[in-house]
């Protein structure tokens, strides 16, 4: 295993940031970490790369304890962080084999592994020029570049796109995926469907605890199933909270809701026994697919009205 984490959690004070967190990441597996603004994304990142210390629980890589095996773990980490970190005054062939001394590569490897990662990450037209000069989206291929350049066994990618154009963006989740193949990848994004194309895996963090841990196939059976539902009339909403198999209802407006409903149910001829004995019109009733948007806003956000 690749990532091994095990009651990982986080103290600034009295503030608990991180929170109790167990899960892994295989070789060949590429893990998306969401979660709100403040969820503990990045604190969780710093610990898994060493840049901060956990206050509890241990973090293995490649079989290796960060804790007591600092510089045995870290030579297997390439780490993007969330600021991306540049010698704005290098040259960027310049700074990609000065990382690769950093790393131990030696001169000619450095060299080497330079002209390889730069090909990998189709920054070859940006090479000669002062990392100053790029744009956000080039900063952040260079940064992915110095992450690669000592090939390691492990990736973890603090928001690697950010910053990108539709272009860009579009190339360098092919170069995620590709890693992915043979590498233990680990990102945090706020883009649904960049999860949805690329991970097999999904984290979603919120409030520091780990809230869902599932495959993508995994999340097509996770949750509920949604249908909007419009009467003619004021929707009565307490009485429609008794209807058994309703998870929550949130409300559009006063005459249309959103029900999520266990999978097993079946909420049709409940919903048309409702509307008769309350002397309601239906006007429209449909089943919405739910999407990994629809399960993240459920596990981070409380504002649903919740059935008793």
């Amino acid at each position: 295993m690749s990532i091994v984490v095990h009651k990982l959690s986080k103290h600034f004070q009295h503030k608990i940031v991180v929170d109790q967190l167990d899960f892994q990441v295989e070789k060949g597996q590429i893990v998306g970490l969401l979660g709100p603004n403040g969820a503990g994304k990045s604190t969780t990142m710093r610990m898994l790369t060493g840049y901060i210390p956990p206050s509890e629980g241990e973090i293995h890589i490649c079989n290796h304890n960060l804790n007591k095996s600092p510089l045995k773990a870290k030579k297997n980490i390439g780490y993007l962080p969330e600021h991306n970190p540049l010698y704005t005054e290098m040259y960027v062939h310049e700074y990609l084999r000065f990382m690769g001394t950093i790393h131990g590569l030696g001169k000619s490897k450095s060299i080497k592994r330079a002209q390889e990662v730069v090909a990998q990450c189709g920054i070859g037209d940006m090479q000669n020029k002062k990392l100053g000069a790029l744009s956000r989206g080039y900063r952040q291929r260079v940064g992915l570049a110095q992450a690669l350049i000592h090939d390691p066994a492990v990736l973890i990618l603090d928001e690697p796109t950010a910053g990108l154009d539709p272009n860009q963006l579009n190339y360098i989740r092919g170069v995620i995926k590709e890693l992915g193949r043979e590498k233990a990848i680990l990102f945090s994004t706020h883009i649904m469907q960049e999860v949805e194309a690329i991970c097999d895996r999904v984290l979603i963090l919120h409030q520091g605890t780990l809230r869902l841990s599932a495959t993508l196939d995994e999340l097509a059976q996770y949750g509920s199933d949604q249908f909007i539902v419009s009467f003619k009339e004021p929707i009565p909403v307490e009485q429609l909270q008794t209807l058994s198999g309703i998870k929550k209802i949130e409300l559009l407006d006063a005459h249309t809701c959103k029900l999520y409903v266990n999978h097993s149910k079946d909420i049709y001829e409940p919903i048309f026994h409702f509307a008769k004995l309350h002397g309601l019109t239906l006007q429209r009733m449909e089943q919405k697919k739910e999407t990994l948007e629809d399960i993240f806003t459920q596990l981070t956000n409380t504002t649903h009205v919740q059935p008793n």
